[in-house]
This record gives C-alpha cells, sequence and structure tokens, in this order.
C-alpha cells in the first residue's frame, strides 16, 4: 500500500499519519523529503560523490524504519534489523515475477564496487553527456544493491544529484513507467544498457514537460 500525494502531503505538513495506511510508508515519505534537502545542500556546497555521502542519504531514507524485508537461502521470506547508513553484511536478493531469485552483489564485494563507482562518476564529468553518467550511476548502484533497504530510492537520488551538480533538469520516474523501468534494468543486467539510458532520458524530457505545464497553468 502506498500514499497518495495529497496523504504525503498532509503527513509532511502535519505530522499525522491516516488512518489505514502503514507507519512505514509515512516514514518513507519524510525521510524522502529529507534526503531531497540533503541533495540540494550537497550541490550548493559542491561537494564530490562519496561513500559517506551516499551512506549518509541512506540512513536518512531509513530514519525510524526498524526492519527490513529479505529472503533467506532458502527463499522463504523474513524480517531483519535495518542497518541505516550502513553496507549489507549478508547476502541480498529479489524473488523475480518469473519464480527465480536474483543475486546482487556480495557483501565483501560492495565497499570496493562503491568506491569505484564513485570514482567513476566524479572523474566522468568532463568526459560524458551528464544524463550517461547519472543514468550509469542509478544502474550500477541497483545492481551492487549496497544497503539492505533504500536501494532504489537511493540510487534515483544518485542520478538526481548527478543531473543537478551539472545544471540539469531531474528525472522523475513515474509509477506508470515502472514496467518499462524495470525491463531497460533487466536488459542492463544482459550488458545492453542502452535502452535504460534512453528510459531516463525521456523520462528527464517527460520531467521537463511536467515543469513547463505547471508554470503555465499559473501563468
Amino acid at each position: 500500500m502506498k500514499l497518495t500525494l495529497g496523504e504525503a502531503i498532509f503527513f509532511l505538513q502535519k505530522g499525522l499519519t491516516v488512518e489505514g495506511k502503514p507507519l512505514k510508508d509515512f516514514l518513507d515519505a519524510r525521510n524522502h523529503a529529507e534526503a531531497i534537502d540533503l541533495l540540494f545542500d550537497v550541490v550548493a556546497q559542491k561537494r564530490d560523490i562519496s561513500e559517506s555521502l551516499i551512506k549518509e542519504i541512506n540512513a536518512l531514507l531509513l530514519v525510524g524504519v526498524k526492519s527490513t524485508p529479505a529472503l533467506d537461502t532458502n527463499g522463504q521470506r523474513v524480517q531483519k534489523p535495518a542497518t541505516p547508513g550502513q553496507y549489507k553484511s549478508q547476502p541480498n536478493h529479489v524473488l523475480q515475477q518469473d519464480g527465480s531469485i536474483h543475486h546482487y552483489v556480495e557483501p565483501l564485494q560492495v565497499p570496493l564496487e562503491m568506491q569505484q563507482l564513485c570514482e567513476w562518476v566524479n572523474e566522468s564529468k568532463d568526459k560524458h553527456h551528464p544524463v550517461i553518467i547519472a543514468g550509469i550511476a542509478h544502474y550500477n548502484m541497483v545492481r551492487i544493491h549496497p544497503f539492505d533497504d533504500g536501494n532504489g530510492r537511493g540510487a534515483r537520488i544518485l542520478m538526481n544529484l548527478v543531473l543537478l551538480m551539472q545544471a540539469y533538469t531531474p528525472v522523475i520516474v513515474r509509477n506508470a513507467k515502472r514496467r518499462v523501468y524495470l525491463q531497460a534494468l533487466s536488459a542492463a543486467d544482459t550488458g545492453n544498457i542502452v535502452p535504460f539510458l534512453q528510459f531516463i532520458a525521456e523520462s528527464m524530457l517527460d520531467t521537463q514537460l511536467m515543469i513547463v505545464g505547471e508554470l503555465e497553468a499559473k501563468a
């Protein structure tokens, strides 16, 4: 169960939940808003992308979250204690629609992979288009899945941080396009990242059109 926009705004403004909605949904909304505030501070301070920054974002996303859903080695659903801002200590998997289990990067490999990702992002500023850097950073954080929870949201925040640092419009990935988003991620897992980069570029255009529409409506 997810929040409507009105419910999220009500919680953020009033600090009150709506009857019948899980507390975690409201915590996610509040924490995501605070992570966005951090994002703008990072841009203003011109901080580099770093592991410590990504951990800081994850810690904000998981404030108040006590446990996270997971699959054990037998594929059974379990709840394990949340570890905000800390890399995972146990493997994390996801059950796919076809019944297979998708495995992410093993815990021992996470620090090196995240270090390499941050270094690549910082070194690529003058070598590649910001949308390409942002899309690749997004995909690789999802591929690594460095935390027990908040990886998808963290990857989207990282993507938009890269874009904002280069004065580009942030990208909103709409729920209505979730299926296309997941298909593009799956294609990237097979070695073809082009559909995912195209999806990010198209989502940026959609976001820009939405902003223009909002401005025209208020003109």
